[in-house]
């Protein structure tokens, strides 16, 4: 076991303060994407966002003289986590077109479960014990309760097989980019060296994309469009991203992954807030099984 893995810790209090307002805020993109997604469509808004953040990246490296262009084994890696990245997107994209948005969340964040059980068999120090096993259960049991009634709304309106399947591979393609982090001597490289790899591939891929599928067309450069670029690169591409891959390379990831279930169930509660989204009841009992899963994974020996 190396000294770095050694040296990662389960959660202590300012990582869950720190985790919990990173879930807010990425639950909060996804009501600002759906607000601004007739103005600009999501995958160039994507493509934007990463293109943006990459040149702050730069800049703030430069700026801290972070050794961006040294050689130090992480080239191939690092494009792999681009790849990675750029195509969870295109499989959401894709995905959203053939299910709902709840179907695809739920399946989206099964993301948490592969990375802790990628971790459990690729690195040193990210075992996983049985009650943290029943942990990310539990987390995962309180999603699919949260999003029970999109899903039964949903098979009502013909089949959401593919749609379904790509948000799987999608939530596959999320954790395999941390596993990539974790395993490789990414690990070990400054957390904003990890980010402009991801943020630059994923730009180059994603714009493409939206401009084959000719997002381009049409769009509408208003106030709402500005402050959600500004609010998607910013705020979440470019500080958020940079904390989560700070707290990467301190805390063990199986930990701080599970938190992601909090992200749609932040997703839900702005959409009451914000869209007058309707819930049932039965959200507020899906909450407290993630909660109770993240206590159980974050559970000290």
């Amino acid at each position: 076991m190396d000294a770095q893995t050694l040296s990662r810790r389960p959660l202590d209090g300012a990582a869950v303060g720190l985790m919990v307002v990173l879930c807010a805020a990425w639950g909060l993109q996804q009501v600002v994407i759906k607000l601004t997604a007739p103005l600009m469509g999501a995958v160039l808004q994507a493509g934007v966002r990463s293109a943006i953040a990459a040149l702050l990246v730069f800049g703030f490296a430069a700026w801290r003289g972070t050794p961006i262009w040294q050689r130090d084994g992480t080239l191939g890696a690092g494009l792999l986590a681009g790849l990675l990245f750029g195509a969870e997107f295109f499989c959401i994209f894709v995905g959203l077109g053939h299910t709902t948005a709840s179907r695809m969340a739920v399946f989206l964040y099964t993301a948490p479960i592969f990375t802790a059980i990628g971790l459990h068999f690729a690195v040193a120090g990210e075992r996983l014990r049985r009650a943290q096993w029943l942990g990310v259960v539990l987390a995962f049991c309180g999603m699919v309760l949260a999003f029970a009634d999109g899903m039964t709304a949903a098979s009502a309106h013909g089949s959401t097989l593919a749609g379904d399947a790509l948000g799987v591979v999608a939530g596959l393609l999320w954790a395999a980019t941390t596993v990539v982090v974790r395993a490789t001597p990414l690990a070990s490289a400054p957390a904003s060296k990890t980010l402009l790899y991801q943020l630059s591939v994923s730009g180059v891929l994603l714009l493409a994309m939206a401009l084959m599928a000719g997002q381009a067309d049409g769009v509408q450069l208003n106030g709402a469009v500005l402050a959600s670029l500004f609010y998607q690169s910013v705020l979440i591409a470019f500080a958020s991203y940079l904390a989560w891959f700070w707290l990467l390379r301190r805390y063990l990831a199986s930990r701080l992954s599970v938190f992601s279930f909090l992200t749609p169930l932040f997703g839900v509660a702005f959409g009451v807030v914000l869209m007058q989204d309707a819930v049932g009841p039965r959200f507020a009992v899906a909450a407290l099984l993630v909660l109770a899963g993240i206590v159980l994974v974050n559970r000290r020996s």
